[in-house]
């Protein structure tokens, strides 16, 4: 009880603090917990990648890689849907890969499925074993700045030959970002952004637009 308290007295400071000064990594993890370090909302958002990757032809037996899977909040739906060995999920953090797997997949459903992972801090999709046939990045866009965005699909470029790559963001004016990366920090950019990180990485674009996400962050589509 007295750890609980304490833990959520240091959530409620959080809250209070500038987006600068949040804690990143794994102290904010542990402070926050790993369903809400990830954002919160975690049957809606969960289900809504799900559902969207669906609507977009994701059949299971088609590989998909998650980058920035987290604690699994969409990946507990796909890890169930697709055919064994199909599911790749990376993070930089290892402890919400962890956290996932013991609290939110079944232990008998993680040896039916074997899915892969991969902790990187830059992208490294080496790691695997397989190449994706989609892939998705749902609220890391969100989350940083330029230089590793354009990192990002540089690397995953390098990786496959054929694949769909689905990012969500926030849009809007990018000059009030901050200068690096951070899990709890918004970043905002617009659409001729988007498009140009696809021309800089060799990328065709596609917007998609509005995808009834609850916090209104806006998906795109990169293809190779």
């Amino acid at each position: 009880m007295h750890f609980k308290f304490i833990r959520n007295q240091f959530r409620k400071i959080l809250r209070l603090l500038p987006l600068s000064r949040k804690l990143d990594g794994i102290l904010g993890i542990k402070l926050l917990g790993y369903k809400h370090f990830v954002g919160g909302m975690w049957d809606a958002v969960g289900h809504l990648q799900y559902e969207f990757l669906l609507s977009e032809g994701l059949l299971p037996g088609h590989r998909l890689l998650d980058i920035g899977c987290g604690s699994l909040r969409g990946g507990r739906f796909l890890i169930s849907y697709l055919e064994p060995g199909n599911y790749m999920g990376l993070d930089k953090e290892k402890s919400l890969i962890e956290a996932g797997l013991k609290h939110e997949i079944p232990k008998g459903l993680i040896l039916e499925k074997n899915p892969e992972f991969a902790v990187s801090e830059n992208f490294d999709f080496s790691h695997f074993r397989h190449k994706p046939d989609y892939a998705i990045a749902q609220s890391l866009f969100t989350h940083l700045c330029r230089k590793d965005i354009l990192q990002c699909l540089k690397q995953l470029r390098n990786h496959v030959s054929h694949c769909r790559f689905y990012a969500t963001f926030f849009e809007g004016e990018s000059g009030a970002n901050p200068k690096t990366s951070h899990s709890l920090n918004p970043f905002f950019y617009n659409k001729d952004e988007m498009q140009a990180f696809a021309d800089d990485s060799d990328w065709s674009f596609r917007y998609l637009g509005n995808w009834n996400h609850p916090r209104g962050q806006i998906i795109v589509e990169y293809r190779c």
